[in-house]
């Protein structure tokens, strides 16, 4: 007989998991379950039921008889991540692109245009929650389900918080512009290009972590 998903606990994982991927719990952060408790006015067997399974995504860590702490990616994780996503969201490039209808273009097009109004006019965490629903309208288009669910449990391990994702003006811009060449490639029926340009979105993320690396022999200031 199959065990039934308690509802309960799975939207507690989603919302946890969602304000650590948006930096409210920061890399690291030790988890108080009396906290957690208030916070999502949860009972004390429902968030350690979410923990163990954010412990399952990787996205916290359980330390015996200490408690949880957030997961904090090392540099090597993080490339493997990248690579793989790398692989898995520029084969998808072809059928987003066979998919897409003309409202689902124009529907990338207000999420991209959503996104880059935000840039003057609201919070990181907001440009996070418009990147996330242009990504999801973007790789809900592909024809493999399996793979979409992979891409997105691997976007939860990496580095997606917005303190961490746009370190400047230049990088939040630079994403705005990615978003509307994707949307362009789309309209255009053109696969090589989305799959160029979604390689280029992944890598950027990269860079940015290479920039905020002191050079060598600046002493870290």
């Amino acid at each position: 007989m199959s065990v039934k998903a308690d509802p309960v606990t799975g939207n507690l994982v989603d919302r946890m998991a969602r304000d650590i991927q948006a930096g409210v719990f920061a890399p690291g952060m030790w988890l108080k379950q009396i906290d957690l408790e208030t916070r999502y006015e949860a009972k004390r067997m429902e968030v350690r039921r979410a923990l163990d399974q954010l412990a399952l995504k990787r996205l916290v860590r359980h330390v015996p008889n200490r408690g949880y702490h957030v997961h904090t990616p090392d540099d090597r994780q993080a490339e493997e991540v990248r690579e793989v996503r790398l692989i898995l969201e520029t084969a998808a490039a072809s059928s987003v692109v066979a998919n897409a209808t003309a409202a689902d273009i124009a529907e990338l097009h207000a999420l991209a245009q959503h996104f880059a109004d935000l840039i003057l006019e609201g919070t990181l965490l907001d440009l996070y929650e418009a990147n996330i629903a242009f990504h999801a309208k973007l790789l809900a288009l592909g024809s493999n389900r399996e793979l979409i669910n992979i891409v997105w449990e691997l976007r939860g391990r990496g580095p997606s918080a917005p303190v961490t994702q746009w370190k400047t003006r230049a990088r939040i811009e630079q994403s705005n512009r990615e978003h509307f060449r994707m949307v362009e490639a789309i309209a255009a029926g053109d696969a090589g290009a989305l799959r160029r340009l979604t390689a280029d979105h992944i890598l950027q993320t990269a860079l940015q972590m290479e920039e905020r690396q002191p050079a060598q022999g600046d002493g870290g200031a």
